[in-house]
């Protein structure tokens, strides 16, 4: 039976979804498929082959985040497994969301094949998440900081407030450096304790964390046309900030965040030309990986029952 709070998320995800298709329906209301599909058809073959790269280097990234957890837990696991896992546990929640299907489920099934602890499983998951948490910091504050005029294509700020947000925002990964430094207290999460990990560990996730988010937010840099083109830290910006928004909707796939709050923030392009690189990023980003990570649990299951079987 759901809980309560699954189905409240999966409430507020839905009513996200509602808000944004009918703010979405407003901007788009004039644009038809014609000229949706000319925007489409104006992304060069070389600027297709390169979001198609981001996409590739997004998804590694994501890996890398089990692997740098994997060697704060001292494990050692084939990194074809780990790329497997780490590809199909994001690829089906980036599209169907936390609230409906946790990721978490795809990572307990394979891990626990390959002799992880619950314990284990469950800090490697918050590891991830860490991981995560770090590099959106991280680029963020950085964008804030070297290109503060971003902040207000989404919010009516002036540039000192972005500025000081931004140096918040890089004060606190600093503060997660110098714990680590220090090897200061492990954070407790109910009846997990997770240690500070070694610098080598944080170095790594300082990579790993900022890079997946570069790649992602290049999907669509790729596939805007060159003339108004805002350039690549305003693009990655406003990425972040409706990557955001759309992770605390709850809406599955950020379904109409994304578009609402880039066509919001970017007014200087054509709609139809923005509505065109969205459609790539989501082909390449969510689609085409949410279709590969079917198959892959498919083919991980049909290899559990067999093995199952032979044990009979």
């Amino acid at each position: 039976m759901m809980k309560r709070s699954d189905a409240a998320w999966t409430l507020l995800g839905i009513m996200a979804v509602l808000l944004s298709g009918y703010l979405l329906y407003q901007e788009v209301r004039t644009i038809s498929l014609a000229e949706l599909g000319n925007s489409l058809q104006a992304i060069d073959t070389l600027h297709w082959l390169l979001a198609a790269l981001a996409t590739l280097g997004a998804y590694v990234a994501l890996a890398w985040y089990d692997r740098i957890a994997m060697a704060h837990l001292g494990k050692r696991i084939s990194w074809w497994f780990i790329t497997l896992c780490s590809f199909t546990t994001y690829a089906l929640a980036h599209n169907i969301g936390a609230s409906v299907f946790s990721g978490a489920v795809v990572r307990y099934r394979a891990y626990r094949s390959k002799g992880l602890t619950p314990q284990e499983i469950g800090i490697l998951i918050v590891f991830c998440s860490l991981t995560f948490g770090l590099g959106t910091l991280l680029a963020s504050g950085a964008v804030l900081v070297l290109q503060p005029s971003v902040l207000a294509r989404i919010v009516e700020v002036p540039s000192w407030v972005a500025l000081s947000l931004g140096t918040l925002l890089l004060a606190v990964v600093g503060l997660y450096i110098f714990g680590a430094w220090r090897q200061l207290a492990p954070w407790r999460l109910g009846k997990w304790h997770i240690e500070y990990p070694r610098l080598k560990v944080v170095a790594r996730q300082l990579m790993a964390g900022p890079l997946e988010l570069l790649c992602a937010a290049a999907i669509i840099h790729f596939a805007l046309p060159a003339e108004a083109h805002p350039g690549y830290l305003t693009v990655l910006g406003v990425f972040l900030a409706s990557f955001s928004l759309a992770l605390l909707s709850h809406a599955p796939g950020g379904l109409g965040v994304l578009e609402v709050t880039f066509l919001a923030a970017l007014p200087e392009l054509p709609t139809a030309d923005v509505l065109a690189a969205l459609i790539v990023f989501r082909g390449f980003y969510l689609l085409l990986p949410f279709a590969l990570a079917i198959l892959v649990v498919l083919g991980f299951e049909i290899g559990q029952w067999s093995e199952r079987r032979k044990n009979e």
